[in-house]
């Protein structure tokens, strides 16, 4: 195992009811700023509840942030922000939403032009204000982690920040907010979670077992629970087992001192600011054909995961190396999010335009060794048709 330093503050209220709690984390002299998105909160009654919690505070709204939010939406928020002085920003929705309002905790401070952060990973962010979380939509992780990816629409661009001061002060995790998903999302969410986990499980063997095991023990959780997400909505066990299981998925416990890949989200990013597809959508095409690509570096991982995970124990170990790759594109297709690009009405001519986008953010040495090169990213891509 390799060493690590590790912190993470973000304080989370979890269970029915917990919308409640913003009223003791929020000062009572703030203004504050909620942020959302298509409006589904005003039906499901969430933000009737956050209002509750919000009495006597002064607070405002901006709604219309996008899955995949824009730069172009978010800085109208910024400018919200400062003709209010808003002190406090709350955001109510999934991961997109509380991106969003990252990325406009940080811009709101910012003494230049924000789009400077956006290639920089966060390197320019000196300070930012402070900020909550009421999740909706269980995928991203994004509720405890100082992450954001925003998409720059003029460009076609989508690129990841990071920094501790866009990290929520806290986040409500209520799973009876998730009852009115409709299975598209469901099934988007539970495939981003699975993902973010074996970008840092599917490597190579550093004897890490505490990070490992975690890992295997959370895909095995959504494996078992999102099938019955589909099937029977308003089931609040298994709701709160996918809620938490995405939300450890990406709060930084899994990447500890261990190697990471990130390379089906770096290909996956350049696919959904190209042709709008679901940022789960273009992992569930990537992902496959990466694993597909390099079968022989990841072998003895996908070997552990189809044994501790998927249960296989019959075939030699090319077989159930190819098998774990099969399964896995079987349950991304069972929970309605198809793995192939012809599923989407895209063919071969996506390929070169993906390739563009890498090198111009140059991406050049993708994965957990660095040989992901744009012509290995051609060739597996290939494998995604």
């Amino acid at each position: 195992m390799n060493n690590f330093s590790f912190r993470n503050p973000t304080r989370i209220h979890f269970g029915k009811g917990q919308i409640a709690k913003i009223r003791e984390e929020i000062p009572a002299d703030a203004r504050v700023l909620i942020t959302y998105g298509g409006g589904s909160i005003k039906k499901n009654g969430v933000l009737d509840q956050v209002h509750a919690a919000l009495e006597n505070i002064t607070f405002f709204e901006f709604g219309g942030i996008e899955p995949n939010p824009h730069f172009e939406t978010l800085m109208k928020a910024v400018e919200l922000v400062k003709q209010e002085k808003i002190t406090y920003l709350l955001a109510v929705g999934g991961g997109s939403v509380v991106d969003g309002t990252k990325f406009i905790a940080a811009a709101a401070e910012y003494p230049n032009d924000p789009v400077e952060m956006l290639p920089t990973k966060g390197a320019h962010i000196r300070s930012a204000l402070p900020l909550g979380c009421v999740l909706t939509l269980p995928a991203t992780g994004s509720e405890m982690n100082g992450n954001a990816v925003i998409t720059r629409w003029e460009t076609k661009d989508k690129t990841g920040i990071f920094s501790e001061l866009i990290r929520p002060a806290f986040s409500v995790l209520d799973p009876e907010t998730t009852y009115s998903l409709p299975p598209r999302q469901i099934g988007n969410g539970v495939v981003d979670a699975i993902v973010h986990i074996v970008e840092q499980y599917m490597t190579y063997p550093v004897n890490g077992k505490v990070q490992d095991y975690y890992a295997e023990s959370l895909l095995k959780v959504l494996m078992e629970e999102g099938p019955k997400a589909l099937q029977d909505p308003t089931n609040y066990d298994v709701r709160a087992n996918i809620m938490w299981a995405a939300t450890q998925a990406l709060n930084g416990t899994l990447s500890l001192g261990v190697p990471g890949d990130w390379s089906i989200h770096a290909i996956g990013h350049q696919i959904t600011a190209l042709y709008g597809l679901d940022h789960a959508q273009t992992l569930a095409i990537v992902l496959p054909a990466v694993w597909q690509h390099k079968k022989e570096q990841k072998k003895a991982k996908l070997l552990q995961y189809a044994s501790h995970v998927l249960g296989m124990t019959e075939g030699d170990d090319e077989q159930r190396a190819t098998q774990a790759i099969e399964k896995t594109r079987a349950f991304f297709e069972l929970m309605g999010v198809p793995t192939r690009f012809s599923a989407y009405g895209l063919d071969e001519s996506v390929i070169p335009a993906v390739v563009a986008k890498l090198k111009q953010h140059g991406r050049l040495k993708l994965g957990e060794h660095g040989d992901i090169t744009p012509d290995a990213v051609t060739e597996l891509l290939r494998l995604a048709l």
